[in-house]
This record gives structure tokens, C-alpha cells and sequence, in this order.
């Protein structure tokens, strides 16, 4: 690659904290889509805006680069009909940062802000409204209700474009408060009334009645089989299942319940959703691109990783592999306190066992899911030793007494030290917190040390055994260490022993013991 076309973040593993207009204008010179959702042009004469790898020539004194689509739409800039820039991949930048705005901005994009307002956002985050804007304007240029607003304008696009829901059932649908302002915005954003959109969109494949079919871009390389493996080797029978290259699930979700196909493609994964509310569709894409880790830089990661010895081939085999996330992060803590405490297939056995006694039915099931896995105020209040040993059940009630109570929370918005403290005070090994950090909270820099099929992956590379020269290995990785577990637990794909369980002195029962 040539110095003028050289990302940013490939020698820092940082993006464009300060948009610096030089590397802005040599990447749309570039054309790269890795550039794309990193940042956005906007071109004073036209007045729209484009993403970086939009085809048109402008001037370069005609050109203004901004850090998010909200604020190149605050600025007065129309979206580019030709490039779509709103459908660009997410900025990788939030997921990196571990700060308030990085947090804000994860929150922001679960829907927090319609669901909650601006003071629920900055509720949850523990500052003023006034601070909290000052901060995000900082960072964005513009304040948490604009980037609010730009993603209700997508959402409402995605809804014109793949239903035959009528215009004002869209507009409560992607939570605009009134028709008025939805047509506004609908206008200022593309430059096109709500009907005109719905009419140009090409027409949509046949699908089941009720499934809404969402196309979620990606940055290549994306090596969506290998998310397909690690899902498989976790599954729990009734709530996922994986079946001719696709994987389904379902999902609670702020307003209802829903269920997911998601089907990897290597430049983009299909979604087909099914809602119980339709207010729910861009809070649950969002979490399936948390879930499939769609808004990473796999070039950043490679370039880093490819510079040490021990992974240089590795990435080089699979470069587009990506850290599974979690579309529901409360499901995910309480099966890894099942996975903590039970070996496989005794694990796998309680899980359905719970979700079959305790689990809530989906209204609409897709395939071979059926149930949504039970909620942590349920198991707090159900006789868990009925299906688990004593020391299970007792982590897993205490664990889910501590979700209920509000004592113990996995958000966007966690502060990803304190929830690791959390986690552990709540009866959670290290190994676990940080797992469940890694996953749920997407900290790009877990290193999992202890896990067996860690230290297996490195034996069968040759390394030696002992904590201290693996730690000193993995220094090598920051900040993408996360990214070289994946590589390593690539290795071997039916290993699924990430902890090693502990010891039960009583009884096993019946379920698990068949």
C-alpha cells in the first residue's frame, strides 16, 4: 500500500481522533471503503455528503471532512443519493474507547436516547445533560439528540425500503414523535419525501410475512464462518441454532421479543428480523452488529498482528476474523456462571434444562428457536437446585439476585473496570470478568491467559508453558490482544473449553447426570 493511501489506524491501532485534513483528502483520493463510517466528506457547492470511497471527483477546496453523519447533517449537508453514506459500517472508534464519549456513542446506538431522552443518557452515565453534551460535541461535533436523530433517519430509510408498512406506522416505528417531523427530517436528510424513497427502492425479495430483511454492511476481509463455529460450539438447544450457513436467535428487546437469521457473506450479513414491535428493529440491529463485531478495522488488527512472528501467519490465513460480541449481555452472564461451575456436556445440559422450565416462549419462533433464555429476576426467584449442584445454583441465584437488584449491570455504557470489579465481587473468577468484558462490553484488549484451549492453541504452536512468558508474548498484541485470543482459539474450532469448571461437592441431579 502506498504512503498516500496508508490508514490511519493501521501503525497506532487508534482512529482519526482529530480529523486532520490531509489524511482526510488522501483517503477519498484513495477510494478505500475501509475508510468508510471512519469519517465523512461533504462538498460545499452540492451540498451533500458522501463517505470516503463515494466515486465523485470534488474539488479539494470544495471539500469538509466531519467525524459522524449526525454532523455532517447539523452542518446543513444532504446524504449523497449515489453513495447511501448512512448504510457505511459504524466507526471502530467506539468500541476501542473505554471513555464517556465511547460509552455515550455505544449507548446512543442501542437507542437509549429515544427509548430514554437525553437526561436517561446522561442518567446512566452519571453526568449533567450539560456536561455530557459539551463532551460529545467535543469529540463528534455535534450533541447526543443529532446523532439520535441521524439514526432515526436510517432507521426509517431501512423501513421505506424493505416493508409495506404505511408512512405513519414508519415514522413511530423508527421514533419520530410526530409525521411532521418525520417528513422534515426525512427531507433534510435525503433530499426526498418519504413516498419518492419507498418508490425508488428496488423491489424486495419474498420473504415471510412480518420479516423485515436488513442488509448490515462489513468491513472486508470479514470471516463470517468462523463466528458461525464459536456460535455453534456454545448453542443452546431452544434459543439458537445454526443450520446451512446461518445462524438464529432470539432477542429481548426493549418493547417486545423478537427472533433473528443472520447470514454471513464476505462483504455484508443478511438479517432477516421478526418483531414483536417494530420500534425495536435499530435497537436490534445494533446489537447483531455488536453481536457479529461488524464495526471493527480488520485491517488495523492485521497490520498490528502481522508484525509479530507467532501470528504473522496466522492473520495472514484468516485476516477478517472477529470477536464475538453479545446481543444479549445479561443472557451471556448468567450462562457463563453455568459455564464457570459445569463442564460440557453438563453445562449445555443445564442451560436447556433452565430455558425449557424457565424460558419464555417466542411468539413467532424461526426455526429451532423457540424460547428466550430466562431473565436473571426469574432465576432469582426460581428453586434452582432442583436442576443444578447446590454450589451452581447458589453462584447462579446470587448472580441473578445482583442483575434484578440493579446491583450488577453489563451495559454499552459500563465502565469496563468497574463492571470487571463487579463481576468478581459477585462470586465471578477473574477469568470469567473478563471474559464477559471482552464479549459483552467489547474491550478489544482481553487476554485470557488461563483458559484451556489457550494454553492447547499455544502448545500446538510450539510455545512454552507458564503464565509469565505468554504475558510477555501477549504485550506484543496490545491493543488488539482480544483479536490474537481469536486467532488462537481459531486453531481449534471444537475446543470449547474456555474455563476450567469447579469442583462440585454435592449431588448432581438427575438432569444432569443422565
Amino acid at each position: 500500500m502506498s504512503d498516500s493511501c496508508q490508514h490511519p489506524a493501521l501503525s497506532t491501532g487508534k482512529v482519526f481522533c482529530v480529523l486532520d485534513f490531509e489524511r482526510c483528502w488522501r483517503a477519498t483520493l484513495s477510494r478505500d471503503t475501509r475508510f468508510d463510517g471512519l469519517f465523512y466528506s461533504a462538498v460545499v457547492t452540492t451540498g451533500i455528503y458522501c463517505r470516503p470511497s463515494c466515486p465523485g471527483c470534488p474539488k479539494r477546496k470544495n471539500v469538509r471532512f466531519y467525524r459522524s453523519a449526525a454532523a455532517a447533517q447539523e452542518a446543513g449537508y444532504r446524504a449523497c443519493k449515489r453513495c447511501n453514506p448512512d448504510a457505511s459500517p459504524g466507526s471502530p472508534e467506539w468500541n476501542l474507547r473505554a471513555d464517556v464519549v465511547g460509552r455515550a456513542m455505544r449507548l446512543i446506538a442501542d437507542g437509549v436516547c429515544d427509548r430514554e431522552g437525553v437526561a436517561g443518557l446522561a442518567s446512566q452515565l452519571g453526568y449533567t445533560t450539560r456536561h455530557l453534551h459539551r463532551l460529545i460535541s467535543a469529540e463528534v461535533g455535534v450533541g447526543p439528540q443529532a446523532l439520535a436523530r441521524a439514526q432515526r433517519a436510517q432507521t426509517a430509510r431501512i423501513l421505506l425500503e424493505t416493508t409495506s408498512l404505511r408512512i405513519t406506522d414508519v415514522a413511530m416505528a423508527a421514533g419520530f414523535s410526530s409525521v411532521r417531523q418525520f417528513n422534515d427530517t426525512i427531507a433534510t436528510v435525503f433530499d426526498r419525501t418519504p413516498t419518492t424513497l419507498r418508490d425508488m427502492a428496488a423491489s424486495p425479495a419474498d420473504h415471510a410475512a412480518g420479516t423485515i430483511v436488513v442488509r448490515l454492511s462489513v468491513r472486508e476481509p470479514f470471516d463470517g464462518p468462523a463466528l458461525l463455529r464459536f456460535f455453534a460450539a456454545h448453542a443452546i438447544l431452544g434459543i439458537e441454532e445454526i443450520d446451512s450457513g446461518t445462524y438464529r436467535r432470539g432477542l429481548r428487546l426493549p418493547h417486545g421479543a423478537a427472533a433473528v437469521a443472520l447470514t454471513p457473506h464476505p462483504s455484508y450479513v443478511e438479517a432477516q428480523f421478526r418483531l414483536e414491535d417494530i420500534r425495536d428493529l435499530a435497537t436490534a440491529i445494533h446489537r447483531c452488529r455488536r453481536l457479529l463485531d461488524l464495526d471493527a478495522d480488520p485491517l488495523a488488527v492485521t497490520e498490528l498482528l502481522a508484525s509479530e512472528p507467532l501470528m504473522a501467519p496466522l492473520v495472514a490465513a484468516h485476516p477478517g476474523l472477529r470477536v464475538p460480541g453479545a446481543a444479549d449481555p445479561e443472557e451471556l452472564l448468567l450462562r457463563t456462571a453455568l459455564r464457570q461451575m459445569l463442564p460440557e456436556p453438563q453445562c449445555s445440559k443445564a442451560a436447556t434444562a433452565l430455558t425449557q422450565r424457565y424460558g419464555r416462549p417466542l411468539l413467532s419462533p424461526m426455526g429451532a428457536v423457540t424460547h428466550l433464555f430466562p431473565t436473571a429476576q426469574t432465576l432469582a426467584e426460581a428453586p434452582l437446585s432442583d436442576l443444578l449442584p447446590d454450589e451452581t445454583a447458589e453462584l447462579l441465584r446470587r448472580v441473578s439476585t445482583g442483575l434484578a437488584a440493579g446491583n450488577l449491570t453489563l451495559s454499552d455504557g459500563g465502565d469496563r473496570a468497574e463492571t470487571e470489579r463487579q463481576l468478581m465481587q459477585a462470586g465471578l473468577s477473574g477469568h470469567a470478568a473478563a471474559y464477559l468484558v471482552m464479549r459483552a462490553l467489547k474491550d478489544p484488549d482481553v487476554f485470557l491467559v488461563q483458559a484451556p484451549v489457550t494454553s492447547r492453541a499455544l502448545q500446538s504452536l510450539g510455545q512454552p508453558a507458564g503464565l509469565a512468558p505468554t504475558m510477555r508474548r501477549a504485550e506484543h498484541w496490545r491493543p488488539w490482544r482480544s483479536y490474537a485470543l481469536m486467532q488462537l482459539w481459531n486453531l481449534r474450532p471444537g475446543d470449547t473449553q474456555i474455563f476450567a469448571p469447579a469442583h462440585q461437592t454435592s449431588p448432581r441431579p438427575a438432569i444432569l447426570a443422565a
